[in-house]
């Protein structure tokens, strides 16, 4: 998916992209490219994959969920190279987002990307997702929480569901194996106070491969002793 083919994609989608907007994008490709030759922030670095994998991928929840209220505020839980929230936040300029990274270096590409894209309303934390998650300033304070290729379903729910407020959204991208790593989150959802509201299939144009994305509503308050200490959810995911 060339540049140009990513535009027409998200035009029939309703997303219609002003040039600045456009430049933004090869903006981020072209920073994303030269930081990766310093740090490894992805293995895919051909222009036509980065459009589709990346930006593309990143795009999608926003077929099923409207980001478009202007009072929406997002946490992306391990952004890494800061999908998904950045490429939204391209899109949707009008969304106020917070990113959370366990590594300093990929916050240091972030910091370095948002003002090249001069971003506004973009707020970076160096942090572990167990730590952010009992910080009372962050805890259960965010409209919508979403996390990409992080972690199993039974961990990551531990690390985002705290975030989400009452009556929020938890939105995890995941691939073709969803339907596993779903069952064996359910129990861990729903002591989270989470309840699967719907899911999402569809494939990348191109390639045909399979995405799922799942939207989870927080219906209740997370027990308090969760996240657990830093590294436990993934030793010992809820069960």
């Amino acid at each position: 998916m060339n540049p140009e083919q990513f535009f027409i994609a998200l035009k029939e989608k309703n997303i219609y992209l002003s040039e600045e907007q456009r430049i933004q994008f090869k903006k981020y490709f072209e920073t994303l490219i030269n930081w990766n030759k310093k740090i490894n922030l992805t293995a895919i670095t051909n222009e036509k994959e980065v459009y589709l994998k990346h930006f593309y991928d990143s795009i999608t929840p926003s077929f099923y969920f409207n980001f478009n209220d202007n009072n929406i505020h997002i946490c992306d839980v391990g952004a890494g190279a800061g999908f998904p929230s950045i490429p939204l936040k391209i899109c949707f300029p009008q969304l106020n987002v917070t990113i959370v990274d366990s590594l300093k270096k990929r916050i240091g590409f972030l910091e370095n990307l948002i003002d090249e894209l001069q971003l506004k309303n973009v707020n970076l934390y160096h942090n572990r997702a167990e730590e952010f998650g009992q910080n009372k300033v962050h805890r259960e304070n965010y409209d919508v929480v979403m996390a990409r290729a992080v972690a199993r379903m039974s961990v990551l729910s531990e690390l985002c569901l705290p975030l989400v407020k009452r009556n929020g959204i938890f939105i995890a991208l995941k691939g073709s194996r969803m339907a596993e790593e779903l069952n064996d989150a359910n129990h861990a959802i729903n002591i989270l106070g989470g309840h699967v509201k719907s899911i999402e299939t569809l494939t990348l144009p191109k390639e045909n491969s399979e995405r799922s994305i799942i939207f989870i509503s927080k219906q209740k308050n997370s027990p308090k002793k969760y996240p657990r200490k830093a590294g436990t959810p993934n030793k010992n995911p809820i069960s």
